[in-house]
């Protein structure tokens, strides 16, 4: 059994890791804001793609910048790994530090300092989690939902210099629909692990999304009082979604459904969902 002391074993293909993002639904929930919300502006700025550049640098430096860190503190000597993670970690580095300076030489300097802090020090906790082996927290998955999705915001400064009342919005409901999708998906995982052990499946993710859920539902009822048809449809459309695949959860074929199918199927769901929320909103 390999223990955290020891480094990962050098894969058995000659050719180097390449450094992507491989979480298509945490890539979903960082992107998605950035187009919904450039729509929902209704201009366009040439900085916005500095957002996007920014956004996508970030998420995909952060597994070699987890390797490294991981390998100078806890395994302390050199793995095989290490040179195409560290060239990785470079180039991204680049386009990351890039894409800010264009964000500061265009943001106003008190959002930018703002934005960038809150992005900075989630990045700091990022790597600490992954060190400490403790990224399937609920609350740091939870707080990874509201981080990923913020790229809305950052949008929304690009596009009209500022954050306006409406994208406050947008990046609750969208981050509210974002951290149930997690807790769904994290209690997908439970039940294929107790599955392939014949045990009862751990049961914290599952009663968190169940939370998620009366989440989405409460939030929909509020919008219908407040006549608001289009977010409360978009609300209802998540809410559905997720039970229905909370509920397929009790059947062992559906478990056997392959992790990228069920990160398709997720991203199935969040775009309609943002699609409603544009029309909510508009």
């Amino acid at each position: 059994m390999r223990t955290l002391a020891q480094p990962v074993p050098a894969k058995t293909s000659n050719r180097p890791q390449a450094y992507l993002p491989r979480e298509h639904g945490a890539t979903a929930m960082l992107l998605t804001p950035v187009f919904s919300v450039a729509i929902l502006a209704r201009t366009w700025r040439w900085s916005e793609l500095a957002v996007l550049t920014a956004a996508f640098a970030a998420i995909s430096a952060k597994d070699p910048a987890v390797l490294l860190v991981r390998q100078r503190f806890v395994w302390k000597q050199r793995n095989p790994g290490s040179s195409a993670a560290a060239s990785w970690l470079f180039g991204w580095s680049v386009i990351l530090i890039a894409s800010v300076l264009i964000l500061l030489a265009t943001w106003p300097l008190k959002a930018f300092l703002a934005l960038g802090a809150g992005i900075a020090a989630f990045g700091c906790v990022t790597i600490l989690v992954h060190l400490k082996n403790r990224q399937r927290s609920i609350l740091f998955q939870m707080a990874s939902a509201a981080a990923l999705t913020s790229t809305s915001l950052a949008t929304c400064i690009s596009a009209i210099g500022t954050i306006a009342p409406w994208c406050w919005w947008f990046w609750a409901l969208i981050a509210m629909q974002a951290s149930a999708g997690i807790l769904v998906v994290h209690a997908r995982l439970d039940a294929r692990i107790a599955l392939r052990k014949a045990a009862p499946a751990s049961q914290p993710f599952r009663h968190a999304a169940l939370g998620a859920l009366a989440s989405l539902l409460c939030a929909s009822v509020t919008a219908i009082i407040f006549k608001r048809a289009g977010i409360a449809l978009a609300l209802a459309f998540a809410l559905v979604g997720y039970a229905y695949d909370l509920i397929r959860q009790k059947d062992s074929a559906s478990l056997q459904m392959p992790l990228t199918t069920v990160g398709q199927q997720a991203l199935i769901l969040s775009t309609p969902y943002s699609a409603l929320l544009i029309a909510g909103l508009w």
